[in-house]
């Protein structure tokens, strides 16, 4: 976007400056824009006329929301439930008038569906993840066709078994017209407490196939009560989404990088939720204590580097807007994307904390937490 007089790439900070509407214009098309989202380009006319000229009133619409979670009625009773309600139930198993009643409420243009944790990845039996993931992604495509101007799919995927996982997302991506693949963190392969991570030499074939169809896979986490971990006994609430599923998901992450995957595969993108499940807070310690200690890793570069240009980073289910320009001036504006986690969070909750403006000092708070703040130039 050109740089204006008063925006953040210009010579001023004017105060008439709309700060969300650019942040939107940057970050929430940014997928669309640079082509890596297959299936969105009919909402890309769209977000293209509504982003280019700030306003000061008017309710930002035509965001893309990237984790927003559905289950299968036969699945929803082994989904990840931290709100137990029936009501909840049903906005999880909906994907119908309700849901997109909720996307209009928060300004959603389109949202891009993924199946709730832990999914297929938490089906130990190989056999019976493939065969779960297939029949979901057919479930979903058939939910989509139903409004397919306003869904949009993400893939489940078997990474039980690293070659099934790579033909489901050709499948996916090709026949379905998916935008991806969703994979909620590692997978549990035979037993229920084993857990096993995508940077083993076994999965370089599924990340050939990911690299080729040059699409994003989004690593979203899921609770480490599947595996034995001492730190945690006696507090599930830590493995859970309050801190674990952070902890999980940036391990993950950071295992991805180390072992070289982006040096051999550089398009690779990966997204992650939560503003970076603590990574672009913690990265130069990372980086300072491995070259320091003379740490040894796989890696040609450093994980900055790789987070900057190989991860993007979305804001669901973290509306804190300190938190959320950290994550600016670590990886730039350019690398983070709107999102919600509903129906773990709800849509008009995001939307009001997104487009709350505000100033540097005196900013307003409403039921929904924090406005956004004035922020340095970032690009």
């Amino acid at each position: 976007m050109e740089a204006r007089k008063g925006s953040p790439n210009g010579d001023s900070h004017s105060e008439e400056w709309d700060h969300a509407t650019w942040f939107f214009a940057r970050g929430v098309g940014l997928l669309t824009s640079a082509e890596i989202l297959a299936g969105v380009s009919e909402a890309k006319e769209t977000l293209d006329t509504r982003v280019d000229v700030p306003r000061t009133t008017a309710s930002l619409t035509g965001k893309i929301a990237l984790e927003e979670h559905f289950a299968l009625p036969d699945a929803a009773d082994a989904a990840y439930n931290d709100q137990p309600t029936p009501d909840f139930r049903l906005q999880m198993l909906d994907i119908g008038d309700r849901r997109i009643a909720e996307m209009d409420r928060g300004g959603v243009e389109v949202c891009i569906l993924s199946h709730t944790a832990p999914g297929v990845q938490g089906i130990p039996h190989v056999s019976e993840a493939i065969a779960a993931a297939r029949r979901w992604n057919d479930y979903l495509v058939q939910q989509i066709a139903r409004y397919p101007k306003r869904l949009k799919g993400f893939a489940a995927l078997p990474m039980q078994d690293p070659e099934a996982a790579a033909r489901e997302l050709t499948r996916c991506v090709k026949e379905l017209g998916f935008c991806g693949a969703l994979v909620n963190g590692f997978s549990q392969v035979g037993t229920s407490d084993s857990a096993v991570f995508y940077d083993l030499p076994q999965y370089r074939h599924f990340w050939a196939t990911v690299h080729e169809l040059d699409v994003p896979f989004y690593l979203h986490p899921r609770s480490t009560l599947a595996t034995r971990q001492q730190a945690y006994e006696g507090h599930e609430w830590i493995a859970r989404s309050p801190w674990g599923f952070a902890v999980e998901t940036s391990i993950h992450a950071l295992r991805l990088m180390g072992s070289g995957l982006f040096d051999e595969f550089p398009k690779l993108q990966i997204i992650l939720g939560h503003l970076g499940e603590g990574l672009p807070f913690g990265k130069w310690r990372v980086d300072n204590r491995i070259i320091k200690r003379k740490l040894a890793t796989k890696a040609k570069r450093s994980r900055s580097q790789y987070l900057r240009e190989n991860f993007y980073i979305t804001t669901s289910c973290n509306f804190r807007t300190q938190a959320l320009t950290d994550v600016m001036l670590e990886v730039g504006s350019d690398r983070v994307l709107y999102s919600v986690d509903y129906p773990y969070e709800f849509m008009d909750e995001a939307s009001n904390w997104f487009e709350n403006r505000s100033k540097v000092h005196g900013a307003p708070r409403s039921r929904y937490g924090p406005s956004l703040v004035d922020w340095p130039n970032t690009s």
